[in-house]
């Protein structure tokens, strides 16, 4: 019954998905209106603000409704 889902193809690494979900759902959370493209393109950029290296967060893909 979900509208949509994050998911991945391939392995990634448990500490960076637990940080990339922690940042996702703040955002979805604290910022009202704030669509699910939106909020885990904001979680991606604060990763690279902490030069978390892209292969270990980078793989996620929204699937079906985004807003």
């Amino acid at each position: 019954g979900a509208r949509s889902t994050l998911a991945s193809l391939w392995s990634i690494n448990d500490f960076s998905t637990s940080m990339l979900m922690t940042y996702f759902y703040n955002q979805l959370i604290n910022n009202e209106g704030v669509s699910k493209a939106k909020a885990l393109q904001q979680a991606q950029i604060e990763l690279l603000r902490q030069n978390r290296r892209p292969a270990q967060w980078a793989p996620y893909l929204l699937v079906g409704d985004w807003r």
